[in-house]
């Protein structure tokens, strides 16, 4: 998409009003962060690429919403001028984006907040590189912990080798492997290993060490699925997915969490699947385990981890390390410490033991070809077996180049939202194919505190607390962990009540600590594609699921009072603040009274890092697409092997349990014949 001059200037005129100039507080030494304006910090190029990433009907509705707020019409959407909003004063402005924020048309809520997280991200986020060292530094962000100077490696100095083809090109292999994260870098590196001839197409690109430039524009825009933009049909649920070399892997937060032995065997007995707890499924976690160093030897926890462990223990909550697949040397200086948090960017020194450091380097040195920026457009099948695949490859000149892959086997390891995309395409027709999509819904709740937190730096999430995951004798509930906290991300989250409040919430960036939610869903959506075969993910959250969410929001709460907060903001678009005093609650009849108010799609903040089960595997044919196996039951010699096979959601950071069972799926091709 590219925006014309008119739309550019309503959308400078956007950025203003959600990020607007205003006088400095009292005694205010940094009056440049005050006095700077949105649209100077907004690179609008930016945020055309990011539209573009979405699918048609999206970016059609993107462009009829620019449409609208450059009409007079957009009066009658509050009630307000027959003006464009060009034409309207900042107060008007203001007051506009306000009704829409709280508007009963789910159109208006939906248009509101795409256009204040793309805003409010991208200037927080750092696309204006000289704007965005000057909003930094008066957050107290210290940026990209890496020299100005650095440059990238050249490809050749690159560990893995890729494919680079010049002309339309056709692949012989015995297992194509589609996707190379926490499913397709296993069974890559497994096969590769025992002799197979494999190739792994991956969509996006292969970036190492240097490659990682820390800016969380630019790296979200280039490692994520479209480019950090994924989100359901209505706006509701934004979705975070890796999309590069590794995937998943090479920008999770490095939780490596063993699946609960409850969930196992849940998955055995309902879904008819009894080697999730069979001894040799404990040893593809214990083998998985080893080859990631998943280890809990750090000593330091970031200011939020800090918070999240002292204050449930000043409740006498239990709390956990978090396993990490992260290398921790025991002299563990400030330096590498303030370094761990940004690896949700991708790890620039090699201390997360991804994919893309372990089974895809050993997929390459047995012989594995690696094909990166290639989108497979369908999987080959003739007379009911899978035969290879159609893709396009996007060379270093943007030259599209057409490949066609001649397999004995396809795995694909696609991730829960383009594995059924794919396969849809392909011409799969299970009716239970894209559906029971579960995502952890996941919402945040921060605490202001008196001290400094530093957030961004340390581990992302190294401490957990599981109280809340088994509500009302069910294997229902919430986890509380603790997310990325880089300033682009925290500004999408942190609610928007006006352009002051907003900003003013910012600039307390570096005393923020957030904690997240983390709910296993029962009940789910789904992944169906539009008419040129882009996924389209519809997801809404049940009122079971909810009440769940709700229950581990209040006990958020508490554990931030408890560990010294002086204000809680809560999860609604509303603002719901609390407000504590030496470690007690003062208003506690507000968290009383969430469950009253509305939470609709666009009321609240709703978010996903983990996509599962739209291709999950079970006993019964008429109600899995895939086999115990990982076969689907449609098409022969066509199997899966990621988190879309899971029978139902996890319950924790999935990463570990997709290995496991890509793992576990790979010892049984081994066994079989090609």
């Amino acid at each position: 998409m590219q925006f014309t001059e008119a739309q550019r200037a309503t959308l400078r005129a956007l950025a203003d009003t959600f990020i607007p100039a205003m006088d400095p507080p009292a005694g205010a030494t940094d009056t440049g962060y005050w006095a700077r304006r949105g649209s100077e910090g907004i690179d609008l190029d930016k945020m055309a690429e990011a539209i573009s990433a979405q699918p048609a009907g999206a970016q059609q509705e993107f462009g009829q919403l620019l449409r609208l707020l450059d009409s007079p019409a957009l009066g009658l959407t509050w009630f307000g001028p027959l003006k464009p909003f060009g034409r309207l004063d900042a107060g008007q402005r203001e007051k506009l984006l306000q009704s829409w924020a709280g508007s009963n048309l789910p159109q208006l809520r939906k248009g509101f907040q795409a256009l204040r997280k793309l805003c409010a991200f991208l200037y927080y986020g750092g696309s204006q590189p000289d704007t965005a060292h000057f909003v930094w530094e008066a957050i107290g962000y210290d940026g990209p912990q890496v020299p100005a100077e650095t440059v990238a490696p050249e490809p050749a100095a690159r560990p893995l080798h890729t494919l680079q083809p010049t002309h339309d090109t056709t692949y012989d292999c015995d297992v194509l492997v589609i996707g190379s994260g926490a499913g397709g870098g296993v069974v890559a590196g497994e096969l590769a290993a025992a002799g197979h001839q494999v190739l792994v197409l991956e969509k996006g690109p292969y970036f190492h060490g240097a490659d990682f430039s820390q800016r969380e524009v630019d790296m979200l825009g280039q490692l994520y699925d479209a480019r950090g933009t994924l989100s359901t049909q209505d706006g509701g649920v934004a979705l975070l997915a890796g999309s590069c070399l590794g995937g998943g892997t090479t920008v999770n937060w490095a939780g490596a969490f063993r699946t609960p032995d409850y969930v196992l065997q849940e998955w055995a007995r309902e879904h008819q699947v009894p080697h999730f707890t069979s001894m040799e499924f404990k040893q593809s976690l214990d083998a998985v385990s080893r080859t990631l160093g998943v280890n809990i030897d750090y000593g330091r926890h970031n200011g939020q981890n800090q918070a999240l462990l002292d204050g449930s223990r000043q409740l006498g909550q239990e709390v956990k390390l978090i396993p990490r697949n992260e290398r921790h040397p025991a002299d563990c200086d400030d330096a590498h410490f303030a370094g761990l948090g940004y690896s949700c960017f991708g790890d620039r020194h090699g201390v997360k033991q991804g994919t893309l450091n372990t089974y895809l380097q050993t997929a390459f040195e047995h012989g594995a070809r690696l094909l990166c920026d290639t989108h497979v457009e369908r999987v080959t099948v003739a007379q009911g077996r899978a035969t290879g695949a159609e893709a396009t490859y996007i060379g270093p000149d943007g030259r599209p180049l057409r490949i066609t892959v001649r397999a004995k086997r396809v795995v694909v390891a696609g991730g829960a939202i383009q594995t059924p995309a794919l396969l849809l395409r392909s011409g799969l027709r299970h009716p239970h194919l894209g559906q029971h999509l579960h995502l952890h819904p996941t919402v945040v709740v921060s605490g202001i505190y008196p001290q400094r937190m530093n957030s961004w730096h340390g581990p992302m999430m190294s401490v957990v607390n599981d109280g809340f995951t088994m509500l009302d004798g069910t294997n229902f509930g919430a986890k509380i962990e603790t997310p990325p906290a880089h300033p682009g991300l925290m500004s999408m989250v942190m609610p928007w009540l006006s352009g002051r409040q907003h900003k003013e919430l910012m600039h307390e960036a570096a005393h923020i600590g957030s904690f997240i939610v983390l709910t296993r869903d029962r009940d789910g959506g789904r992944v169906s594609v539009d008419k040129h075969g882009q996924a389209l993910i519809d997801y809404a959250i049940s009122d079971f699921d909810r009440h769940n969410m709700l229950r581990g929001v209040r006990a958020a709460a508490e554990i931030q009072v408890a560990a010294g907060a002086r204000t809680v903001l809560l999860p609604h678009g509303s603002l719901p603040l609390l407000h504590a005093e030496n470690g007690r609650l003062r208003n506690p009849e507000v968290l009383d009274g969430l469950p009253q108010l509305s939470w609709k799609a666009n009321q609240f903040g709703l978010y996903s890092a983990h996509q599962m089960s739209t291709c999950r595997m079970g006993g019964d044919r008429a109600t899995h697409p895939a086999s115990p196996a990982g076969e689907l039951y449609e098409v022969q010699q066509l199997f899966v092997a990621d988190g879309s096979a899971f029978p139902a959601c996890s319950g924790v950071n999935p990463m570990l349990t997709i290995m496991a069972l890509a793992h576990y799926t790979a010892q049984q091709l081994k066994a079989t014949n090609l």
